[in-house]
């Protein structure tokens, strides 16, 4: 609750008190002078601009939030039984679902040296990892400082927004009173959490933070430096790194005289065909340069999978979906409008042929400026599909299904589970479309602790899965699920692709990216 520093109260201060009081008292170094003291326009108290790395991300969530829960945890369980339940955390984190772009973290939180997208990882899910195991007032500490951080990196902030920004900070220091009053911590007397009561006015100062964060440059550095150390041998690596960036700097000159002069163009190269759509086995996400008037459009991968079911009847016993041709038929019959508009041209029972192809991806472009992006704020994302991925273990992505236009957020959308991408030809036109299993969602607004949606695999008045076929302009792009633990212990055996197949519950992460957090925070 310091006030505002400035340069007069600075100045005033240095002339009445001593040196040891300056900073003991007031952390001001009296016999240095600020070199831009002689400026006439520049007062170094207002040239301190948000650093959302360093003080939101590695400062604060990592380096203060994720080791109070420890001390927590060994305060009030003592050391045995709280490391049993860190180990149960780590259990929950490493056996989060597999998401494009998502890091893994196959032995919980022990690392060696954490790097800042370790730590912006790490946000993404573990929320939900800790609930049952903590105090409520814990998981709303972590959920209100989260949804700041997401708050503040959007690429536009308007006044609207610094308000939620200034609830979020207010619940933020509500609820972490909790560490305090366990023991855990005695004093909040911390730089990097104060600086979060400044970014409202720093903001209004210098605009939204996600064009001033130091991962921007930190970026830089890994290409400028530590990429080209790595291709050194180590002894007197400086001339070697000089000399590796001036070739990459005239490769890279060389290839734009060659796209210029359209030596690039040719049939041995069909990227810039369809940029991305023969990279689904990537699992990355990308920027993407398109017009902006492009807000949702999925693609399937043109690759055909010739090891997988080349009929209906092959992917229904594939799939162990023994009803699925009805399942088609009734897709069909929805398509064609047959229930409501029966067109006499049109058969009375849509037919298809037996033969469709089936592939492992899809790719979704949608408008996401506060996350990378191409110029226009255009994203590519994959959403997988496949009995083994990578090699691996099997893969099958959820996605929200746009199912009502008219409704804002998560009240238009639906949460399904892909279990097939395919295509097929009906009456000479060709239908690119997904087997789903659709999940239900548990109650009408988000969770209070978490602010996350709840959603539950929908089943049949029979018991059964409820499983359709969708057309893949319904999608609107790829959704992850965190399971709802609760105080369910997880077994060491649990691996992330076990993830959608060994709960009942599950939180939709609107913390995976800040598509995500916009997308569902506009529901409420």
């Amino acid at each position: 609750d310091a006030l505002y520093r400035s340069r007069e109260h600075a100045e005033a201060l240095i002339e009445e008190f001593d040196l040891k009081n300056l900073r003991d008292e007031y952390g001001i170094i009296g016999d240095i002078i600020p070199f831009t003291s002689g400026f006439p326009h520049a007062d170094i108290y207002e040239l301190i601009a948000p650093d959302i790395l360093h003080q939101i991300i590695k400062g604060t969530f990592k380096d203060h939030l994720v080791e109070w829960v420890e001390s927590y945890l060994k305060a009030m369980h003592g050391t045995a039984k709280a490391n049993a339940i860190l180990d149960d955390i780590d259990r929950r984190i490493a056996a989060v679902a597999p998401f494009t772009g998502l890091r893994c973290f196959p032995e919980g939180r022990h690392f060696k040296q954490w790097t800042g997208n370790d730590s912006k990882a790490l946000m993404k899910v573990y929320l939900p990892a800790i609930e049952g195991h903590v105090l409520v007032e814990i998981v709303r500490t972590f959920r209100a400082l989260l949804e700041f951080t997401y708050l503040v990196r959007r690429n536009v902030i308007t006044e609207e927004t610094l308000v939620t920004i200034e609830d979020a900070i207010n619940c933020f220091h509500k609820h972490r009173e909790i560490f305090r009053e366990s023991g855990t911590v005695q004093t909040f007397s911390l730089p990097r959490q104060h600086a979060m009561k400044h970014y409202p006015d720093l903001i209004r100062l210098f605009g939204a933070p996600n064009g001033l964060c130091t991962s921007i440059t930190e970026s830089k550095h890994i290409d400028a430096v530590k990429d080209p150390y790595r291709r050194t041998n180590r002894n007197k690596p400086l001339g070697q790194m000089l000399i590796i960036n001036q070739r990459l700097d005239k490769l890279a000159a060389s290839r734009r005289d060659f796209s210029r002069r359209g030596m690039l163009e040719g049939t041995h190269s069909n990227t810039s065909e369809a940029p991305g759509l023969n990279r689904c086995n990537e699992d990355t996400d990308e920027a993407v340069d398109c017009p902006t008037s492009i807000e949702v459009h999925v693609e399937l991968a043109r690759t055909p999978q010739t090891k997988r079911a080349r009929t209906v009847t092959e992917l229904a016993a594939e799939l162990n979906l023994q009803h699925l041709p009805t399942i088609l038929e009734e897709f069909l019959l929805q398509q064609l409008d047959a229930y409501n508009n029966c067109d006499s041209d049109l058969p009375k029972w849509p037919t298809y042929g037996n033969k469709i192809t089936v592939v492992n991806a899809a790719a979704a472009l949608f408008y996401a400026p506060s996350d990378i992006s191409g110029i226009g704020g255009i994203r590519r994302e994959y959403i997988h599909s496949c009995h083994s991925w990578q090699n691996g273990a099997p893969r099958y992505d959820c996605a929200f299904v746009n199912t009502d236009s008219g409704l804002k957020g998560m009240y238009g959308l639906d949460i399904v589970r892909i279990l097939a991408f395919f295509s097929f030809v009906s009456q000479s036109k060709r239908y690119p479309c997904a087997v789903v299993r659709w999940f239900d969602r548990v109650g009408d607004k988000p969770d209070t602790d978490t602010g996350m949606w709840i959603v539950r695999p929908a089943f049949t008045a029979q018991r059964r899965p409820s499983i359709g076929i969708i057309h893949v302009d319904t999608l609107y792009r790829a959704a992850h699920l965190i399971p709802l633990y609760a105080t369910r212990p997880v077994s060491r055996n649990l691996k992330p692709h076990h993830s959608y197949d060994s709960f009942t519950a599950f939180y939709i992460n609107k913390f995976i990216d800040h598509h995500a957090f916009s997308l569902l925070s506009d529901s409420y």
